[in-house]
């Protein structure tokens, strides 16, 4: 049963709003419904509990940049004895169109090095996951730029629905399991 949820981002205000930052957006959503401030954990992350679903839940911000998530993945399992089944991972996707949410159980990267950080780290391709899409990656356009890039007013629209249909999702998942949040979210979203 999931007990940690691990927004990945950059830390710091130069990142702030970009597409990269999706996971940092959906738990910050998390935190501030639930009123929770985080606080420098036992490692490379920030963190923050609350009793949710009849049980403590951590929320972790990663704080060792992106591509090295892995290494806070790695310490809060650690410290709180996790399996690699109990902690959800949320992230921006490439892959997946702007707007749209993927609930998975598990998976390759796909080439994101956040997830693939921590795949590494964990040693296992078993993590449950929530997808972000911010594709597709416009023609001729730089990868790198464009995921550290911000929303144009337009996308911000997709983004602000999707951040708060993430949210949702994770708190769904903790009260019904990851199961039941897959048949309820992972549905085409409906055109705008």
């Amino acid at each position: 049963m999931i007990s940690t949820v691990i927004g990945l981002g950059n830390i710091g205000d130069k990142y702030s709003g970009t597409r990269h930052n999706l996971g940092f957006e959906v738990i910050n959503a998390i935190s501030y419904k639930w009123r929770v401030r985080p606080k420098p954990g036992k490692g490379n992350y920030y963190f923050a509990h609350h009793k949710y679903a009849g049980r403590i839940i951590t929320l972790v911000w990663p704080t060792a940049y992106m591509n090295n998530s892995g290494m806070a993945a790695e310490q809060v399992m650690e410290v709180l004895s996790l399996t690699p089944e109990e902690i959800l991972v949320v992230y921006d996707d490439l892959n997946l169109p702007l707007g749209k949410i993927r609930i998975r159980q598990g998976g390759s990267s796909g080439g994101h090095n956040g997830i693939g950080s921590v795949i590494e780290h964990t040693g296992t391709e078993n993590i449950p996951r929530i997808r972000l899409g911010i594709g597709p990656l416009p023609e001729n356009a730089d990868q790198v730029n464009f995921v550290l890039g911000k929303f144009s007013e337009d996308e911000q629209k997709f983004a602000d629905k999707m951040i708060g249909q993430a949210a949702d999702a994770v708190l769904y998942s903790l009260k019904h399991g990851l199961e039941d949040a897959m048949t309820k979210y992972n549905n085409p979203a409906p055109e705008e």
